[in-house]
């Protein structure tokens, strides 16, 4: 919920914190309130621990419009926080608040690109026992669009990935390296590890190999284990003078540059 904190931040003013705090999570759900009061008494309620009323003011704050507020139920759903885990419930509040109108920039813009990039990973497995069947060319948009217009680096991966195994559309190798090289950039590590072991495959060794180490060096535990099988995988099949080239050429490439 670590995003919510922060949208609720930005949107209490001084008075409207005056407001919300008048509302006692030990009495009913103030359904008649405002969508933005909804969601301030959903959010206390979830703070401190009532999360069957957090659901409740949720609810009554989504049909009113409030995306944060779908936002939360998406994922409470996703993850069953609160609420028995349901994935279909889950994807049809994210797919109301894609269906919004969102300009990039917009106050609603993180809730509208981890809307985009959750459907695309239900469309990528499909949701069994739902009419949410699996759909490639679907979640390949989807990752397209969050890719493009927002440039959301973990989107541009998992595009980058399905466009390198012709998942939902062509295979293209040269285009799959631009996305690749883009989310990069962008500070993804494990685009910075599958481009790094493509150049190295294409026979960019030291770089290839440069790119892999610093991936590596600064994997998150959920994916340091394929990218350090990789990085091993290609070390082991070059000379000592490519090693050392690599190591030093990743430790320059990490070093910031001298103010």
């Amino acid at each position: 919920m670590g995003f919510c904190v922060a949208v609720a931040g930005m949107l209490v003013s001084a008075p409207a914190l005056r407001s919300a705090m008048a509302f006692d999570i030990s009495s009913d759900v103030p359904k008649d309130s405002g969508r933005f009061d909804l969601f301030r008494f959903a959010f206390k309620a979830y703070k401190n621990g009532d999360k069957e009323k957090a659901v409740e003011a949720y609810r009554y704050a989504a049909e009113k419009g409030h995306t944060g507020s779908r936002w939360a139920l998406a994922n409470m759903y996703d993850s069953g926080d609160g609420v028995p885990e349901n994935d279909y419930e889950a994807f049809k509040y994210y797919a109301e608040i894609v269906n919004q109108d969102v300009e990039p920039g917009s106050p609603d813009t993180g809730f509208y690109v981890n809307a985009l990039l959750a459907l695309a990973r239900y469309y990528y497995t499909g949701i069994p026992g739902s009419a949410v069947n699996q759909d490639l060319a679907q979640a390949r948009q989807l990752y397209f669009q969050a890719a493009s217009v927002f440039g959301n680096p973990d989107a541009q991966f998992h595009l980058a990935e399905m466009i390198l195994n012709g998942e939902g559309g062509a295979k293209n190798v040269r285009l799959a390296k631009k996305w690749l090289n883009l989310s990069r950039k962008n500070g993804n590590v494990g685009a910075m590890a599958v481009f790094g072991d493509l150049i190295f495959n294409e026979g960019q060794a030291v770089l290839g190999l440069a790119y892999l180490t610093m991936a590596a060096d600064h994997c998150p535990p959920s994916d340091c284990a394929w990218i350090r099988d990789l990085q091993e995988k290609s070390f082991s099949v070059v000379d000592e003078t490519d090693r050392r080239g690599a190591v030093a050429l990743a430790q320059n490439m990490s070093t910031p540059p001298s103010p």
